[in-house]
């Protein structure tokens, strides 16, 4: 089993919300996959999903909206 850097609980896979800044944008991603500690909410992604974060992210910067919320797994 992984153990969180922060507290040393463990890491168990779940789901969470991962928002980003770009400049005066905003962009949200739900259900994004991860290991979340049981102990302190530290979120972990792995490299496949840290890679998916920034194709999407380059995408949406491209964009001319505010504010964008995009499903992890429609855009997966």
């Amino acid at each position: 089993m992984n153990t969180c850097f922060f507290c040393k609980g463990d890491l168990v896979k779940d789901t969470t919300t991962h928002f980003v800044e770009l400049g005066n944008k905003i962009l949200i991603i739900k259900d994004v996959p991860c290991l979340k500690c049981s102990q302190c909410g530290e979120v972990v992604y792995n490299l496949k999903t840290s890679k998916k974060i920034e194709e999407i992210v380059k995408l949406v910067n491209n964009l001319s909206t505010e504010v964008s919320i995009l499903n992890y797994n429609n855009v997966a």
